[in-house]
């Protein structure tokens, strides 16, 4: 099934690709005039993992927002091992602001869920040293598989310096310098969805997609851009729909996930208290705001890819407002939504404002769908 499935990404792939600018899949250029053009060779190397077999586009496929649509956490390199939370989509990324503290608004920036890479360079650097993802053993055996191709000595010696590739810790910043150039490539962030064509007056908005807009910006109906709204206007061309903040808001144990890859009984994700840098003044349980572009587009969701369905995670967030029972169902279990896994320390935005009705359910869902790029827009299902 697995193989199967990598055999149709890898056709769909060839063809995302020529959107993005990239290079078809395994047609690796003689040479590397910049240095994102370098990430783009590494970000689609599967020889960056121990069996070979696992590149960061296996997980952040760009036929698919650059997320990973095969689960609910990303399959290990070695075919088996699975890690406890969703791989995030790519897209936009570059727009995470480094961590910082603030006495204000406390912890903000920072890439994966908890924040722990402070940077997008640190980001890169994770996955080929993580034992349930790429699994390498140590920067020196990653730098020495970059030293078997001929091409990248040439590219890291021209765009690094001269023996770069000879010491571990410089070939393997350089190494996540360059993916993260790629990363920052504007094509990961056209601002080009039917939203952002509706912002400049190149297309309308359908009277279902319009009410949801009024409502994701309203503060009396709905909190949502409490979290998901950077800029300070609504209209805000810039707008990536995210904080960037860490906010706990009672996402339930993902049970089937945890007895897949076999965590022990009572494991709690603490999210942010976690990541070392930030134990101090961290809120337990709380993650980062993700942006909300493309996330039609990129399911499951929820930091542990607990809902497969958008319109759920509507439904779950309503949950907290409605006295309705029956609106407390999650319709893809048939049963109550589950228990916040840290329940201490929930966001009191939670709580705020009225219940919504399936109208305005199903608008929100559709203004949603509007923050999808140009180029996913076929993945759009209604």
């Amino acid at each position: 099934m697995r193989r199967a499935h990598l055999a149709v990404t890898a056709a769909v792939l060839a063809l995302a690709v020529g959107g993005l600018g990239l290079r078809a899949l395994g047609a690796a250029p003689a040479s590397f005039e910049a240095m994102d053009d370098l990430g783009e060779a590494l970000f689609f190397d599967p020889n960056l993992s121990q069996a070979r077999s696992q590149s960061c586009a296996t997980c952040h496929d760009p036929a698919f927002a650059f997320a990973d649509p095969r689960g609910a956490a990303s399959i290990g390199d070695d075919g088996s091992s699975l890690g406890d939370r969703n791989a995030p989509t790519v897209t936009y990324a570059a727009h995470v602001p480094e961590l910082a503290f603030d006495e204000t608004d406390g912890w903000r920036g920072g890439l994966f869920h908890d924040g722990r890479a402070a940077t997008l360079e640190e980001q890169a650097g994770g996955p080929p040293l993580n034992p349930v993802e790429m699994a390498m053993g140590s920067k020196s055996e990653v730098v020495a598989r970059l030293r078997e191709n001929p091409d990248y000595v040439a590219a890291f010696t021209a765009l690094f310096g001269p023996g770069t590739l000879e010491e571990p810790e410089t070939g393997y910043a350089a190494m996540t310098r360059a993916i993260a150039a790629f990363e920052r490539r504007p094509e990961f962030a056209p601002f080009d969805s039917k939203y952002d064509r509706f912002l400049r007056g190149e297309a309308e908005l359908t009277n279902q997609e319009e009410l949801g807009r009024l409502l994701f910006f309203s503060q009396q109906f709905t909190n949502c851009n409490q979290c998901h709204q950077l800029q300070r206007s609504a209209v805000d061309p810039a707008e990536t729909f995210s904080d960037y903040r860490f906010h706990n808001i009672g996402v339930p144990e993902n049970r089937d996930l945890r007895l897949a890859n076999g965590s022990v009984e009572g494991f709690i994700d603490h999210g942010l208290a976690q990541n070392p840098l930030a134990a101090e003044n961290a809120v337990e349980g709380a993650f980062r705001t993700p942006t909300l572009r493309n996330v039609a587009v990129t399911p499951p969701y929820m930091h542990n890819g607990a809902f497969g369905d958008l319109r759920t995670v509507i439904l779950f967030y309503n949950s907290y407002n409605t006295r309705n029972e029956a609106r407390k169902i999650n319709p893809e279990t048939g049963a109550a939504f589950g228990a916040p896994e840290v329940p201490e320390t929930l966001a009191p935005e939670l709580t705020e404002g009225p219940a919504l009705d399936d109208k305005r359910v199903d608008a929100l869902v559709a203004f949603l769908k509007t923050l999808t790029d140009a180029r996913y827009e076929d993945l759009l299902q209604d």
